[in-house]
């Protein structure tokens, strides 16, 4: 049993993601916080009785690829962080538009400066 946290670079995300499908591992969640007004993202995977979790930092407007073409379970944690937080995911196959959930507040959780996309619609 065994639980490691890896700090990666957000361009190596989607080969170590691949990998991670092929070897039999699944993806159990997907966690976004704000820290010093930039994203923290943690992508967990689990196989047997062992876990592993990939730490991406982001700044905000600085794009990050979905998973959802590999773990289409990926979708609805990835319009949460996009639209709690402000992350900007790439590629959702499910994207919600920042419809998911009925906020009046447009990333309420997301660094306090400008988030990218309250200037779309």
């Amino acid at each position: 049993m065994s639980d490691r946290i890896l700090k990666i670079e957000k361009d190596n995300l989607l080969e170590i993601a691949v990998q991670k499908k092929m070897d039999g591992w699944r993806l159990a969640q997907i966690c976004a916080v704000t820290i010093d007004q930039a994203y923290e993202m943690s992508y967990t995977f689990v196989k047997d009785k062992d876990m592993e979790t990939l730490r991406i930092h982001l700044q905000p407007k600085e794009p990050i690829i979905s998973l959802t073409q590999i773990y289409p379970c990926a979708f609805l944690q990835e319009n949460e962080a996009a639209e709690l937080f402000g992350v900007l995911i790439e590629n959702i196959t499910m994207d919600y538009k920042h419809k998911l959930y009925r906020i009046d507040v447009k990333a309420p959780f997301g660094p306090k400066e400008d988030v990218s996309w309250q200037n779309e619609a």
